[in-house]
């Protein structure tokens, strides 16, 4: 059986021409609160404390407007994820922390709910605020939390192994891409591009991902932070 990846208050009709996700969550290891309307839902924000609060809307034939302010004004603090038909007007004006429209696949789903459930730390590559989760392919650093192709996170864990150490275009490259021709590298810019769109708060002054010109990349954070695979290592010892 998987292990539980997070608590999911779902609030999810049951119409049989839109999909329906509780079956897809609950596979993938979460342990998923099933209710059917938003007033079961308040009542059982009373008892429980999910992770996360998921509305499918599209399935329940609303916009899920009063669902949101309802929960909203009884924990303004719990994420809420709204699923909306992909006619819905006006629906990103709500206050859901994610608002996704139909079609889509359960992956998709997934992708977004990770990044608002905690996870543990024990799990991740830390380096000063930036932090790696390697297995699940996503990134947090401050306030921002993006999710990376698997190319992205190997590059990242490269430069986060070695943080302040400078690396070559071409020693990067072969590194990641694990070719030995390197007369072309170009595609490592735009990598690195967008890497530092996933983590830097202003991509063109980047604070973590700096150029050394004429010779390569280098991560620059706050070694302070302990890598927690380090911390791992330690305990293990004791």
């Amino acid at each position: 059986m998987a292990s539980v990846a997070g608590k999911i208050l779902l609030i999810e009709g049951k119409r049989a021409d839109y999909p329906n996700f509780y079956a897809g969550l609950s596979r993938k290891g979460y342990d998923v609160e099933l209710v059917p309307n938003g007033n079961t839902a308040l009542k059982k924000l009373e008892n429980v404390e999910p992770h996360l609060v998921l509305i499918n809307a599209a399935s329940m034939r609303t916009s899920g407007r009063r669902i949101c302010q309802s929960i909203g004004n009884q924990n303004g603090k719990l994420p809420i994820v709204l699923i909306a038909d992909k006619n819905a007007k006006n629906v990103d004006e709500l206050e859901a922390r994610i608002v996704l429209k139909l079609p889509f696949t359960l992956q998709k789903l997934l992708n977004r709910i990770r990044l608002l459930i905690p996870t543990d730390e024990q799990d991740l590559l830390i380096r000063g605020p930036v932090k790696l989760d390697v297995e699940n392919r996503w990134v947090r650093c401050e306030d921002r939390h993006t999710s990376l192709t698997p190319r992205l996170v190997s590059l990242l864990k490269a430069l986060m192994d070695r943080p302040g150490e400078v690396f070559g275009r071409e020693e990067l490259f072969r590194l990641v891409w694990e070719t030995e021709y390197t007369g072309d590298t170009r595609t490592l810019d735009v990598h690195i591009s967008w890497l530092r769109q996933a983590i830097e708060e202003d991509p063109r002054r980047p604070r973590f991902i700096k150029t050394v010109r004429g010779v390569g990349y280098r991560l620059d954070v706050d070694n302070s932070d302990q890598n927690i695979r380090s911390r791992r290592k330690l305990s293990r010892k004791k």
